[in-house]
């Protein structure tokens, strides 16, 4: 009997933390594909690649159907990183809920009005908007991800530390 109870408590610690492996690789999946997206809108929006609105348009709405999705995505419980899956959620997240999704709803609507540029000058005014977006939800909602060791402020031998990363 005792061994049917510790079994049943194990399996369900084991599903319970790969249903939260899940959850967090599920977001970061979506993050993963917020910085690809972002990779070729700041090319756009830099000069460096021709602006192109209708691959504008297809990469922001990746962004749109990411910021949708984020709020549901932090369920309690997922705020712990598990022994496959780490993450850099801060507790905000969890605290300042309303806060967090309305950061996820300013995202979608500045990346719809980012949709609607015409040319490269109003794209560019448009996208530096998201990227604000993205930057103020990683400062509030985001521990800054640890820096390789031998990187700049990496810790031994990465020289001196210049501070939290970006």
């Amino acid at each position: 009997m005792k061994k049917s109870v510790v079994a049943g408590l194990l399996l369900a610690t084991v599903c319970a933390t790969a249903a939260m492996a899940g959850v967090i690789e599920d977001r970061q999946a979506i993050m993963k594909d917020f910085n690809t997206a972002s990779r070729t809108l700041n090319g756009m929006a830099q000069g460096t690649v021709p602006f192109d609105q209708a691959a504008a348009k297809v990469q922001l709405q990746l962004i749109v159907d990411g910021s949708a999705k984020l709020p549901t995505l932090f369920p309690a419980g997922s705020d712990q990183s598990t022994d496959t899956v780490k993450t850099l959620a801060l507790p905000a997240v969890w605290s300042d809920t309303p806060g967090f999704t309305a950061a996820a709803a300013k995202i979608s609507a500045d990346a719809k009005a980012a949709m609607a540029a015409t040319d490269a000058a109003s794209f560019k005014v448009a996208f530096q908007a998201v990227q604000g977006d993205c930057g103020g939800c990683h400062r509030t909602y985001r521990a800054a991800p640890p820096r390789p060791a031998g990187a700049p402020g990496g810790g031994p031998g990465g020289g001196p530390g210049r501070g939290p990363a970006q």
